[in-house]
């Protein structure tokens, strides 16, 4: 069975947006809609008249059940067959979604809140929820190109196989091309020309480009055969890691990026290509974590029940 698609939803019109995208991605996948809608225990987030405990207090079950029903409709509007569930939870918004991660397959989020009742992204906290999900995490941000590839930032790490193994799958569910970016970075000492420092120091750049394309290969491995409907495109690009991703991610549906999270919540967040992407990006971003020595072999890619924009695939 498909594990569900959960979006936080705190009645913000990013929530909205996040909402909207979430849809799109529970239909493709075949799978069930979660809104999840965390109640914070701030008494300063809550209408006068009730305990900041209690859910039931006067006006807040009005006010949660207006939120839900607002998102439901928009929900329904952007993929009228898939199925819909609410959850209203007491407790930490980021603790509530960390939780939703472990039985999701994906976990959507927008990329601000309004930090009023279950305000969930304020500050870094998409960055935080990005770090410590159990499964993928999606924040919208930025213009998506409707028409355009996804971006898949890889670099050498074994994170790279994890994100890879999304991309492909998420690309292969959409029914558009696949960019592979690897950014070659002029300070590698690998490629070092003479014996002086940057920014002085002198490189060879197709021994840089050999490298990238060895680094491409290694994650196209296997993965062109069993994905043979995705187009792939190779890109290298030499120069600033952040600034390279950020700058590929105009014109794209969707980024794609790696990251070491830590588990719990006392680890550092995440690297900084990752918040560099989820601050920056032009368009949406996906997170996939790093959790174990090698990523999962990738099984056969799964049915596509229909398109970004709804429409049953014939």
């Amino acid at each position: 069975m498909t594990k569900p698609v959960v979006v936080g939803v705190d009645g913000s019109p990013s929530s909205l947006d996040a909402v909207e995208t979430a849809s799109g991605e529970a239909r493709i996948r075949g799978a069930e809609l979660r809104l999840v809608h965390a109640f914070g225990r701030s008494s300063a987030h809550l209408p006068a008249g009730g305990p900041p405990w209690s859910p039931a207090g006067t006006g807040v079950r009005e006010l949660i059940d207006g939120t839900l029903a607002v998102a439901e409709r928009r929900a329904r509007d952007a993929a009228p067959h898939v199925a819909v569930t609410r959850d209203v939870t007491l407790g930490d918004p980021l603790a509530v979604l960390e939780i939703a991660s472990r039985t999701a397959s994906l976990v959507v989020v927008g990329s601000r809140g309004l930090g009023a009742v279950g305000g969930l992204l304020l500050g870094s906290t998409s960055v935080h929820l990005a770090a410590h999900s159990h499964c993928p995490v999606l924040v919208v941000r930025g213009r998506p190109h409707p028409a355009g590839p996804l971006v898949l930032a890889v670099d050498e790490s074994p994170v790279s196989g994890h994100a890879a193994r999304f991309a492909f799958t998420e690309a292969h569910l959409r029914g558009v091309g696949l960019t592979l970016l690897h950014v070659c970075r002029p300070g590698d000492p690998e490629a070092y020309d003479g014996p002086a420092d940057p920014p002085f120091v002198t490189y060879d750049e197709a021994l840089l480009r050999t490298k990238a394309e060895h680094v491409l290969d290694t994650v196209l491995a296997g993965r062109a055969e069993r994905y043979p409907d995705v187009t792939v495109t190779r890109r290298t690009v030499v120069g600033r890691v952040r600034h390279s991703v950020v700058e590929a991610s105009a014109g794209a549906q969707l980024l794609v990026v790696g990251a070491r999270g830590h588990g719990g919540f006392t680890g550092p967040l995440l690297g900084s290509v990752s918040q560099a992407a989820l601050h920056h990006a032009h368009c949406p971003v996906a997170v996939v974590r790093h959790r174990s020595s090698a990523p999962e072999a990738d099984g056969p890619p799964p049915d596509r029940t229909g398109t970004a924009t709804g429409e049953p695939r014939p």
